[in-house]
């Protein structure tokens, strides 16, 4: 089945490079999720801004908290709220205007994360299986400040080609179509952090990329990235150094930004492959069961893994182009042999300008749907033959997941310019894959401020 909607996925997508309908336009996502950043609170600076911006110095500097708190259901049904903040700069600094090499440029991004308390691993989840899903996506696993990514860029071939190398991130190039507007992990951007390969947004690891443009519309993406097991870790946090690397990642995508019926749409198919080897999810290097084998579990030499993805304007308000409703899609497959989600699949619906009084308030609602890996499940039901044990409520038994489904209903306006308040619940339905695991309620608060 899985196979099925990807085959139909790039047929949509060869249609639309092609299609009439996707002729070149002003893209503006902002009904996409894409919003322009907000009046900073602190204005110009006293003119330093301005002085900054001229000398080609440009920056987004914002505060990130999310609050979750467990109101029904779960694993654990203590009452628990968890809270987690982060500071983050990213900058851009122009080098055309001092060099003359076109589009040349050094971005930067340096994020400071606090608190480190999630609700899903401390009430919501089955604590015996790995995590597949997070209340709050922006839990980074540590309390700490880290390089989330230091480039040079440049382009090519009069600005058609983007080139960029250095301690990068795979968001600066891979799956920008869908924004993470969300607070639940799942619908927070695209897929492609699924593949368990590589980070999201503020871990580095060195690469370089390259990005063409085939036509006005449609991009073509590729790279070689460095894949590191450790690049997370706490030693690696302004690391330069490639020690803990394990082989390269090779991502390719495509991407087509068109308008459907005069409304802007983004659309996506990428696939990602490694050569670091990968431990199989149950089975031994003797070919039985790996808890079993006293050589341990098999490794794979290569291993895939594909995401893909749409982002559309359906609607458009008749006094406000920037108001309206839009629909996204997202999804990841992966070689279950070694990565415990199989595959994912996310629906959303986001609405700005509901109401006339509130044009740049939105309404998001999303599901997704998560199947764990037939390896990993294997694996569990070993665990349990070898030791005996078949109680569920026992510590000792390990549960074997399956599917799950988890929703979220969210608000977000601006009581004033630079700050955004992003009321919310969550729904969650076999927390964790685990049929075991009461349904669970989550309230949540998401708060943004622009400096």
């Amino acid at each position: 089945m899985a196979y099925k909607k990807t085959y139909s996925t790039l047929c949509a997508l060869s249609l639309l490079m092609f299609s009439p309908l996707s002729q070149a336009q002003d893209w503006d996502g902002t009904v996409l999720g894409f919003e322009a950043p907000p009046d900073p609170i602190l204005g110009d600076m006293l003119g330093i801004r301005n002085i900054l911006t001229d000398n080609g110095f440009t920056y987004n500097f914002g505060y990130l908290n999310e609050i979750a708190w467990n109101g029904g259901g779960g694993y654990n049904h203590d009452s628990h709220v968890a809270y987690i903040d982060q500071f983050a700069l990213t900058f851009n600094q122009d080098l055309e205007q001092w060099t003359g090499i076109p589009d040349a440029r050094i971005e930067g991004n340096i994020v400071n994360r606090n608190h480190n308390d999630d609700l899903t691993t401390k009430r919501i989840q089955d604590p015996r299986v790995n995590f597949n899903e997070l209340t709050q996506e922006s839990w980074g696993g540590q309390s700490i400040t880290r390089l989330g990514w230091l480039t040079f860029a440049r382009s090519f071939d009069q600005r058609r080609l983007t080139w960029r190398i250095g301690m990068m991130n795979k968001v600066q190039t891979f799956d920008q179509i869908i924004p993470c507007d969300f607070q639940m992990l799942s619908q927070c951007g695209g897929k492609s952090g699924n593949a368990l390969t590589w980070n999201n947004w503020n871990v580095h690891t060195w690469g370089t990329t390259l990005a063409y443009k085939i036509t006005p519309t449609v991009t073509l993406k590729g790279g070689v990235m460095e894949q590191n097991s450790t690049a997370a870790s706490r030693s690696h946090a302004w690391s330069w150094s490639t020690k803990g690397s394990k082989g390269v990642l090779l991502p390719l995508e495509i991407e087509t930004r068109p308008h459907i019926n005069g409304l802007p749409g983004a659309y996506n198919l990428g696939v990602v492959f490694t050569n670091a080897p990968q431990n199989d999810l149950y089975e031994g290097k003797s070919g039985g069961p790996g808890s079993a084998d006293p050589d341990g579990f098999r490794q794979h030499n290569n291993t895939w893994f594909m995401y893909a993805g749409l982002n559309q304007q359906l609607t458009q308000h008749a006094d406000d182009p920037l108001r309206g409703l839009s629909t996204s899609f997202s999804m990841s497959l992966a070689d279950q042999r070694s990565n415990y989600m199989h595959a994912v699949y996310a629906a959303s619906l986001r609405y700005r300008g509901l109401f006339d009084a509130r044009p740049q308030d939105t309404l998001g609602f999303g599901m997704t749907w998560i199947d764990m890996s037939d390896q990993y499940a294997k694996h569990q039901r070993d665990l349990n033959r070898q030791s005996g044990i078949t109680d569920y409520t026992h510590p000792a038994y390990r549960p074997v997941p399956g599917h799950s489904l988890n929703g979220e209903l969210y608000y977000r306006f601006r009581p004033v310019k630079w700050l955004e308040l992003q009321p919310g619940i969550q729904y969650w339905h076999r927390p964790g894959g685990i049929a075991n695991t009461q349904d669970a309620w989550v309230t949540e608060l998401k708060t943004v401020v622009t400096f």
